[in-house]
């Protein structure tokens, strides 16, 4: 190489930066030393650009010209706003999806990395469910049109990888608790219910068994896929299926956490969602055999510390 001839900078430009995962993800960046010499890191959030539009999108790939994008950009919501707008989810979400991996091909990006979600696994199957079932039935009706969106994105990235020559990558997150303010409706309603004496009203019966991932641990899971999984084919990022428990368990793991010794009551007539995902990371392992992923209750136990720190400062 020509001695004044240097290496572009990898360009990392996180789509849904100031999401759940895109907040661990610049955690894990700025705080723990994640950026490597000669990276260049931006997270966008959607008060910078709408990419639901196209020419927003262009916009904004034009300014910061990454060479390496991860894909979090979605429009989310819990499971009774997506019982109720399906079709919006649907439908936003298929744009967002299709004006970003355009563009990253009209630019010219190394790289894409999406992120996918435990929802799209089959809600009639059999248990655990591996990478190559994703595709083996429809998922639970509560939030299909979500759903489907990434069952859609899936098969765009595989065939980004034969069309555009690009490596595309999607990832299956199962559940995922954090340090940042997701959870300020649930963590102040028990920390103000702990001051009134009042029960604690959690929606469902509590029963639907989940898999419950820390968000820095996807977020240093995702530095390694940027970096070292080149595989078309899709990859579980989630805890092993042996710790998988019952929501209710983890409301008690908040309560405990949060000092709060009211009544728990678990409200029936309200939906349960799909029952169970269990999910194998049998393929993860295989590649990363030693990764520890943090314990549950000391996830939620740093959560709510953070929480009960930063009360004024996080968002609703």
């Amino acid at each position: 190489m020509d001695s004044q001839t240097k290496a572009e900078p990898m360009r990392v430009l996180v789509t849904g930066g100031s999401g759940l995962v895109g907040k661990a993800i610049e955690h894990v960046v700025k705080q723990e030393g994640g950026c490597l010499k000669g990276e260049q890191w931006t997270f966008l959030s959607s008060k910078e650009a709408n990419l639901v539009d196209l020419q927003q999108t262009r916009a904004v790939f034009e300014k910061y010209r990454p060479t390496h994008v991860i894909h979090l950009a979605a429009k989310v919501g819990g499971l009774y706003l997506h019982m109720k707008e399906n079709l919006h989810f649907l439908r936003d979400n298929l744009r967002i999806n299709d004006n970003v991996l355009q563009t990253s091909h009209e630019r010219g990006v190394t790289k894409v990395v999406s992120c996918l979600s435990s929802c799209i696994f089959p809600d009639k199957t059999t248990y655990p469910i591996d990478e190559s079932m994703i595709h083996n039935g429809p998922p639970h009706d509560s939030n299909f049109g979500y759903s489907h969106h990434k069952h859609f994105a899936t098969l765009a990235l595989t065939s980004a990888n034969h069309v555009y020559v690009t490596n595309t990558i999607s990832f299956d997150l199962t559940y995922t608790h954090t340090q940042t303010d997701r959870y300020k409706h649930i963590l102040r309603s028990t920390l103000l219910l702990t001051e009134e004496g009042t029960p604690l009203q959690v929606w469902g019966s509590g029963t639907p068994r989940r898999q419950f991932i820390y968000s820095l641990d996807v977020a240093r899971l995702f530095l390694w896929v940027l970096r070292e999984y080149d595989e078309i084919d899709p990859l579980i990022l989630s805890v092993g299926e042996e710790e998988e428990l019952p929501i209710k368990d983890a409301v008690q793991m908040i309560a405990d956490a949060l000092d709060f010794k009211g009544q728990i009551v678990f409200d029936t007539s309200k939906s349960d969602g799909q029952m169970k995902k269990t999910a194998s990371n049998a393929k993860l392992r295989r590649y990363l055999p030693d990764f520890t992923f943090t314990p549950l209750s000391e996830g939620i136990k740093k959560t709510c510390d953070w929480f009960v720190n930063n009360y004024d400062i996080a968002r609703t």
